[in-house]
Order: structure tokens, then sequence, then C-alpha cells
């Protein structure tokens, strides 16, 4: 769910980054070649790269539903979004959401620095608008980043306390304010510093798109795309706190209201072409919304391939996503197999990567039939574990050792048998 470069194949044609074609300027000897390439750049122009993270889309959200029950941990919602005609996705590929930061906190934020909001700025493209507009859906006044104390204290070094955050040997310290606070604490803790509303635009980042999997196959939801969205909310220095994409889908986006939203595609995570190829899924959380993708296409498209399905969260009767459809594609046999890990139902935690281990051997003879492994999710520690159970997995099965293993799942990666997408 990371915005990255790439290179992107769209109906045959080639997109490069955000809306730049590869291939333009180039002198082709065969006519028809040309004639081709210039159909499939209008193909690009009309459809998918028509809306970009700089032109969005603007969708109208269709279903905003709570997947978790009543006393769950987690807030967990199903989002449906409309598409324009032309627009297409794949499973794998995200959809990029474009929030705003919450009226409250920009107000306050505003009032706080001693402005009214209707003071004119120009945004990152000198386009004039006003304060409130910048603050509400251009600038990142969330999380406090290390670098905005960095351009914030640049305006008052006479002031010791941002000194003291300044600088390569003070990096421990700044990380240690900036953790759990937000740009209205740093305001309000040195007051004065900011004195016209145009420095917002060198303190702050800009306001970025948050990127989420898509949950749903086009072969199924035609005019719309779905996603599956945990609401962040905490409390810290005092302040509850909420994260901003999150937050918005989660109190800001019922039913009938629009979003600005963009497809970005994904070619690092992909079903195999080979539809008779077994498929291994990895999902806790809401790292299953792609595999309910890719699911949905293979049952759509009459795949034969065996699918196996591993999910995990806390508690199986408040937190069990789309349990429904995945225990009747299960008795369908769409789902070959359908193994669940919820670390809160008994004294043990037990997660996903437990479940792989006891399932180790049929696992392994799933790889030997030339299955692709997936993960979705945490990377900070879940795909850390689910690598080293496959490896275990690996090393038990053909009985060899560490090195071996990881000299298999190597070649797994060359084949595109193993791919992830973590955040």
């Amino acid at each position: 769910m990371r915005l990255k470069r790439m290179s992107v194949i769209f109906g045959g044609g080639v997109f490069l980054g955000w809306g730049r074609f590869a291939g333009r300027g180039l002198t082709f000897y065969h006519i028809k070649m040309t004639e081709v390439l210039e159909q499939e750049a209008k193909n690009l122009t009309t459809h998918a790269s028509k809306y970009t993270r700089n032109n969005p889309y603007t969708s109208t959200v269709r279903v905003n539903e709570l997947l978790t029950g009543e006393g769950s941990e987690k807030e967990t919602r199903h989002i449906e979004l409309s598409l324009e005609e032309g627009m297409e996705y794949s499973p794998g590929d995200a959809v990029g959401i474009l929030p705003e930061n919450r009226r409250p906190v920009v107000d306050e934020l505003i009032a706080t620095l001693g402005f009214k909001g209707d003071e004119r700025v120009l945004d990152h493209y000198k386009v004039e608008i006003s304060l409130e507009e910048a603050v509400r859906t251009r600038l990142m006044i969330g999380a406090l980043s290390r670098g905005s104390v960095n351009q914030y204290s640049k305006l008052a070094p006479q002031i010791d306390g941002l000194k003291a955050m300044t600088g390569p040997d003070n990096k421990a310290r700044a990380e240690e304010y900036c953790w759990g606070r937000e740009f209205i604490d740093l305001v309000k803790d040195f007051p004065g510093v900011v004195t016209a509303p145009q420095q917002l635009f060198t303190v702050l980042q800009r306001l970025a798109p948050r990127m989420y999997s898509i949950a749903s196959s086009q072969k199924m939801h035609q005019d719309n795309v779905q996603t599956t969205v945990r609401v962040v909310r905490y409390e810290s220095h005092g302040r509850d706190r909420q994260g901003v994409a999150s937050g918005h889908l989660g109190e800001r986006a019922p039913v009938g209201a629009t979003m600005p939203i963009f497809l970005h595609a994904n070619q690092n995570f992909r079903l195999p072409e080979d539809t008779s190829a077994p498929v291994i899924m990895i999902g806790p959380g809401t790292g299953i919304a792609p595999f309910r993708a890719f699911l949905e296409e293979r049952q759509a498209t009459g795949q034969s391939g065996d699918n196996w399905l591993f999910f995990g969260e806390q508690r199986e009767a408040l937190d069990y996503l789309y349990k429904d459809e995945f225990q009747a594609m299960h008795k369908d046999g769409v789902l070959t197999r359908l193994d669940t890990a919820f670390s809160r139902d008994q004294a043990k935690k037990i997660y996903v990567q437990d479940r792989m281990q006891e399932k180790a051997a049929e696992l392994y003879e799933w790889l030997e039939r030339g299955a692709y492994f997936y993960v979705c999710g945490d990377a900070t520690r879940m795909a850390k574990d689910v690598e080293l159970a496959l490896l275990d997995a690996i090393a038990k099965g053909s009985n060899g050792t560490l090195d071996h293993a990881n000299e298999y799942l190597e070649n797994m990666k060359k084949q595109k048998r193993y791919q992830r997408d973590t955040y």
C-alpha cells in the first residue's frame, strides 16, 4: 500500500509513474505499430490513466459497513466506492484515497496560529486558495515528523527548546518528542513561530493519499471498487487522535458522500497466469483484503487452481472479517482449505504462523505442486514470522537444512511464486 514509481501495463500500453507514457516521441518504421501505440495511448488517456493522485476521480460512497462486532477492540469497515465507466483494476491493485483533516482540528490549529482561515495562500501548484482549505485538504497536520520540527525551528532559531531537537546529534530527542504528537502540539508548545500563513507550506509535508488494497474483483463488481479499512483511534499526550484517512472513512464518509480517489496498479502482487496453479494466501486482519479479491476473481472466471486461505484476528465472534463469504466459498469448493487463528480465544495466543507450522507437511506438498505463496499485512512482525514458518515448512518437508530452505525460497521469488504486499 505504498506509493511507488513503477512501470505498469494497461491494455497493452505502458504507463510510467503518474500519467507519463513510455514510447512517446519515438519513431517506428512500421506504420501499423505507430497506429497501435497511438490508439493505446488514447485508450489510456480516456480510461485508467485519466485519474491520478493529482487529478483524482470524485467517487461516491456506496457502502460503509462495520465488519467487527460490538465489543471488539478494533473498528474495521467495508467500503465500496463508485467508479466511472472505463476505470479498471485487477486483483492485487490498490485504491488511493485523498482524505481531509478533521475540521475541528483544522479550526483549532488556525485559531492557535492567530489566523482567521480566509487568508489567501498558494498551494503546491501555485493555485490560490484559502488558508482553511489548505490546512484541511493540502497539508499534513496529523502525525508530527522530525522534518517538520526542523523546518519549524528554522523560523525561530533563537528558541532553545526547538534548537535542542534539531541537527544530527539531537535526532533521538526529536523522535521522542514527535512520538504520539501532531502539529497542533508543536504550535502550542512553541507559539508565535509561524507569522505568515504561507510559511506552513515550508514547514508541513503535503497531505498524501493513503493506499488501500482492493478487496474486490471487477469481474463481480464492474462499477465499483471495494476495500477493507481499520479505523485508527488512540489517545496520546492528553488528546484524542485518529488516523487521517481511516478516521475520515470511519466517521466522515457516510453513504452518499463523495471522496477523491484513483486506482494504483501493483504488478508485483498478481495471481498466477496459470489458472490451474494452486494459491496459498496469508492474510491476517485487514491483510485479508486482496485475497477476497483473488478469490472472487478465481470464482468469477472459473479458475481451476486450488485455493488455501489463512486468516487471523483476535476473536472469532467479533473479528472474523467476511466470515459468511469465506465459509460459503469453502462449502462451494472455491476455497479448498480455510484455516483460521484467533489469538484471544484461548489462553495461549495462536497466530497464522502457528497454523502454518501445524500444517507444515501439507504446505510443502502444495509448494511442490507449484503453489504460489502470498502474504499481505504488517511488515514489522507478522510477515517476518510468516516467512520463518514458511522456511521451517520447506526445511522439514524436504528433509533439508535452513540453507536449503532459503535457496528454495529464493527460487520461488525468481519464479514470482512468493509475493508480499506489506506495510
